[in-house]
């Protein structure tokens, strides 16, 4: 019988649905008549879920981030209101997860997305889930949620998180892998080739502004301060799916034919290894992705939430420059542009997050 894999995201953003992508491929590469089969986690859970984290967001993304950051507080951060948020996830989401599990009796389950993982891992703690549960952790820090003591397997891609995840989930196993992420990281790319396949110039630094799929935080003044750093520099800013926020930068970054504005992309290995910096707003895989590359990082235009403590992880472990302003983000660009570039050549040897899995299932059986 052909090994069944139920992989749960939820639709909000490429953080969740690229892992989760990831994986299936690498599942299918490693074991062909396995039946793996992505499903939005967060829809499973009901109406009242996929409102409150998908539906809301727009508006708190945009309009009111202090609402999104206190919010975050209240789930996340703060004790009596976690337990509770906890309490109604368990309560609101454990029927449709279940009812999706006895539909598609998977030998083992792999959740990418935080709140997904958090029900998970209580019905498996229960004895409710009889099938190993896999968590698939994304970010650096803030890691309630993310981890939990009843999963059976965590799945890591920054070796800085183990202690956090060893504290929530004190003895449940972690592996730091590969495969999270397009294959194209594993193998190194030399920039001035992926400069040319991007048609970016051979010459001057290239800067590369991104707020994530959403395209959230301050592009614009993101944008202007990369193209003051250096008077050579080519500024690349990625807009992720929407079209109103690439016309909105070209209409506030007016006249530049320095400024290169690009939507979605599948080739972040090539934007990133021809990048001698990147500015990003959200954390998270993109960060992570450019450290390989060798890329130097900036994090600015939107510390808010969970991207405040992930920012504090990377002063903390050194990892990469966060600016909280303008004059900050300007001294930082400068660090950034005189550092040297170091790719993480190691990546490549890692665990791969599919064969982990694989293995979890195997020894069930």
């Amino acid at each position: 019988m052909p090994t069944r894999v139920l992989i749960l995201s939820a639709g909000i953003g490429e953080g969740h649905d690229l892992p989760a992508r990831m994986l299936a491929d690498g599942l299918v590469r490693r074991r062909p008549d396995a039946e793996v089969t992505v499903v939005d986690g967060l829809a499973a859970m009901g109406r009242l879920s996929l409102l409150i984290a998908d539906d809301g967001s727009d508006f708190m993304f945009e309009e009111a981030n202090w609402l999104f950051d206190l919010t975050y507080l209240l789930i996340a951060r703060f004790p009596p209101t976690r337990a509770l948020t906890r309490a109604l996830t368990h309560r609101l989401g454990s029927g449709g997860l279940l009812r999706l599990i006895a539909e598609r009796r998977p030998d083992v389950i792999v959740s990418t997305y935080p709140g997904v993982t958090e029900a998970l891992g209580h019905l498996r703690a229960r004895g409710r889930i009889a099938v190993p549960v896999v968590s698939a952790i994304t970010d650096l820090a803030g890691l309630h949620y993310w981890a939990h003591p009843g999963v059976d397997l965590h799945l890591i891609t920054e070796q800085e998180s183990a202690d956090e995840v060893q504290h929530i989930a004190p003895g449940s196993p972690f592996v730091c892998v590969r495969g999270l992420i397009s294959r194209a990281f594993e193998r190194p790319v030399d920039p001035a080739t992926a400069r040319r396949g991007l048609d970016l110039p051979d010459a001057g630094p290239v800067i590369v502004v991104s707020g994530g799929g959403w395209a959230v935080g301050d592009l614009a003044g993101s944008a202007r301060a990369a193209l003051a750093a250096d008077p050579g520099a080519t500024v690349l800013a990625l807009c992720g799916r929407s079209e109103e926020k690439r016309a909105a930068l070209r209409r506030d970054v007016p006249d530049e034919p320095r400024l290169r504005v690009m939507g979605f992309t599948d080739r972040m290995g090539d934007v990133l290894a021809a990048a001698d910096v990147l500015v990003h707003s959200t954390a998270g895989l993109t960060v992570f992705e450019a450290r390989l590359r060798g890329c130097r990082v900036v994090s600015y235009g939107w510390g808010v939430s969970h991207i405040r403590l992930n920012n504090a992880a990377y002063r903390r472990f050194g990892l990469a420059e966060v600016a909280g302003g303008r004059a900050q983000l300007d001294a930082a660009l400068r660090r950034a542009l005189a550092a040297p570039r170091e790719p993480d050549v190691a990546y490549a040897d890692r665990p791969d997050a599919a064969a982990e899995v694989l293995a979890l299932s195997d020894m069930r059986a």
